[in-house]
């Protein structure tokens, strides 16, 4: 993939027009877009791109969505849904109405190659140089300068959002295959928590809400799964892919530890490579 830097897009009236009809005064995706006018120049980002293959989106509209994603407190599928579908979000990226935006893996993608190329301090210093061009900022004031914690929370709810969609996804199977076995060994509340897709909820603004919701879904995945290999359950349950799928997972987001004589389950902050052993699945 490749890229050839462009300017910031205008934008499109229809999109100017029916974002002003139908939003509310203040929308911080306009405004950003109104008063800061061009944050990301394209041009900030081209190392980590080739200069030969398919041109690639433009990584300065790809860094704005980014900021709002993280805004918002969205997942990588919740953001690449609002570039499609906001009108306010296409305002702020220059888009028109029927511009079909992008795959949520592209967001990934661009942010491994901020890591890999060591830029991610690009992602807030184009906006606090522009906040200081506009006299918004000031030496001294308070202001976040770490990249970083824009990428590791997006990270963060994009782990939450494999663990709670994978929990669900094997609730399904279960369900489908099994439902009398299912019906007896979880209770009515599995399905307040997980009857509804993950990306279509709020996730919690607060870190320690997200560490506790993880704690949440690694715990009632380890018991799905202790359930489904115990000697009640039929043996072909864990065969069934979505569960096989969910322990692999389990494997690599989350471990158990004993302390003060409980066992506890913990988010595992650094993840393994991405290969798992045969020992390490049957451990």
């Amino acid at each position: 993939m490749s890229m050839q830097p462009r300017p910031w897009p205008d934008v499109p009236e229809l999109t100017a027009k029916m974002a002003r009809s139908s939003s509310r005064q203040g929308n911080l995706a306009m405004r950003i877009r109104d008063e800061l006018g061009e944050v990301y120049a394209d041009a900030r980002f081209a190392a980590p791109f080739g200069v030969r293959g398919r041109p690639g989106i433009s990584p300065g509209q790809l860094m704005m969505a980014s900021v709002l994603q993280f805004s918002e407190n969205l997942t990588d599928r919740q953001a690449a849904e609002a570039v499609r579908d906001r009108m306010t979000w296409k305002y702020a990226l220059g888009l028109g109405l029927d511009d079909p935006g992008f795959d949520a893996s592209v967001l990934s993608e661009f942010r491994s190659r901020l890591v890999a190329g060591d830029l991610a301090c690009l992602a807030l210093d184009a906006l606090l140089e522009r906040l200081a061009g506009l006299g918004l900022v000031r030496a001294g004031g308070w202001q976040r300068t770490d990249s970083t914690h824009v990428l590791g929370a997006i990270r963060m709810l994009n782990r939450l959002e494999l663990a709670g969609e994978s929990l669900r996804a094997a609730l399904e199977a279960l369900a489908v295959a099994a439902p009398g076995w299912l019906a007896g060994v979880i209770d009515p509340s599995w399905q307040q928590v997980y009857g509804a897709r993950i990306d279509d909820l709020h996730l919690p603004e607060s870190q320690a809400g997200r560490q506790d919701l993880m704690v949440r879904y690694g715990t009632d995945g380890y018991y799905l799964l202790e359930q489904a290999h115990g000697p009640g359950a039929p043996g072909w349950l864990r065969e069934l892919p979505a569960v096989q799928a969910l322990r692999r997972i389990w494997i690599l987001q989350f471990c158990r530890e004993v302390t003060d004589g409980r066992q506890e389950v913990r988010r595992r902050e650094k993840l393994p490579g991405g290969t798992v052993s045969r020992r390490a699945e049957t451990s």
